[in-house]
């Protein structure tokens, strides 16, 4: 009978395996990075509960990034809603109708794997177009009868693991009726998008017609946060209230039909289009939003040098997936991304919508 290899020999091999590849390794420095991370805290008195924390959340990352990492240039839509809403519900209902919508447009759609807004979800996708991203819960955690079993069902053992998946994968949110944790996640996508720690996207807030659970929110905002300048005059335009399905479907589509995405390069923001803008559009942006700059103008531009990946160890730079994408570079006050969002608006309604020219559910 064969003797089982002792795991501390296997492991042991790896590591100088890995040691020895890591210098030809594409993302080598940052392996790095993350091996000397371990090993500083290795050298600490760190207590048995901290290093089963760090095992687990890990785990949850290693399974999460395998999941979608052959999905990644698909743009996935989050729906969060109540896990307690029956099938015959109008919120459930207009939930099916909703996730079938998108997912013919192109999308992924992606929920908390659950009952009521998440089964609604899962069901109206399909499970060719859906993920699941269950919780470990001593309640309400079993995943629902439409995506049990499937490959893009990843179970988180925590809430901040599963989280980041979110906010990491989604390019855009739909948010229907729900509890403490619908109203979370409202407020924290709002959040990120109110202090730029997470990039445009747009935020779609549902009411079943003849409701108006959004509507009372929102007349609390404004009443509340506005109006007491808790907030900027313009964060509600963040988001976006509606109880017309077509008009929530092309929110998130329209988002994306000239606007396609955006990062920071030093101190500019620079935002990739599907569409070159014209020169005199490009002149109207600077005449409607120069509130939001802080110095120079908006100027259009193709891919800037700094783009490129510099973390390949090798001498030649790696060119940038969206690099034949036209520019709109700037300086942005990193504040008013009510304003932003308004621009992003605007920019939609440029160029040339007559033809199709874009997939907006492509990264």
């Amino acid at each position: 009978m064969t003797e089982s290899p002792d795991p501390s020999v296997t492991l042991h091999q790896r590591l100088n395996h890995f040691l020895e590849v890591l210098p030809q390794l594409k993302h080598g420095p940052l392996m790095m990075q993350a091996l000397e991370t371990v090993l500083n805290m290795a050298e600490e008195d760190f207590d048995r509960l901290d290093w089963k924390i760090l095992t687990a959340a890990l785990q949850d990352l290693e399974q999460g990034f395998q999941v979608f990492h052959r999905y990644r240039h698909i743009r996935k839509i989050s729906i969060f809603g109540s896990s307690r809403l029956p099938p015959d519900s109008p919120a459930y209902k207009m939930a099916v109708d909703f996730a079938r919508c998108v997912t013919q447009q192109g999308f992924m759609v992606m929920t908390g794997a659950g009952g009521g807004i998440m089964e609604a979800g899962n069901l109206g996708a399909g499970p060719e177009k859906s993920f699941g991203l269950n919780i470990q819960l001593p309640f309400e955690q079993d995943s629902n009868p439409y995506i049990a079993g499937d490959e893009k069902l990843i179970d988180f053992k925590y809430f901040f693991t599963r989280k980041l998946f979110f906010l990491r994968e989604t390019d855009a949110i739909a948010l229907f009726p729900g509890g403490f944790g619908t109203q979370d996640e409202a407020f924290e996508c709002l959040t990120l998008s109110q202090t730029g720690k997470s990039p445009p996207v747009p935020v779609v807030l549902i009411d079943p017609p003849g409701t108006h659970y959004w509507q009372d929110w929102d007349a609390y905002i404004h009443k509340h946060l506005i109006d007491g300048e808790l907030i900027s005059a313009d964060d509600h335009r963040l988001y976006t209230i509606t109880d017309n399905l077509e008009t929530a479907c092309a929110a998130i589509s329209g988002f994306y039909q000239i606007y396609h995405s955006s990062r920071y390069v030093g101190d500019r923001l620079v935002m990739r289009l599907n569409q070159e803008l014209t020169d005199s559009e490009v002149k109207w942006l600077n005449r409607e939003f120069p509130d939001i700059l802080i110095r120079d103008q908006i100027r259009k531009s193709g891919a800037l040098p700094e783009e490129l990946d510099l973390q390949e160890p090798q001498p030649q730079q790696v060119q940038d997936d969206t690099e034949h994408l036209p520019r709109l570079v700037f300086y942005f006050n990193q504040r008013d991304h009510g304003r932003l969002s308004q621009m992003i608006a605007t920019i939609n309604q440029m160029g040339d919508t007559s033809q199709n020219l874009y997939h907006p559910e492509r990264k």
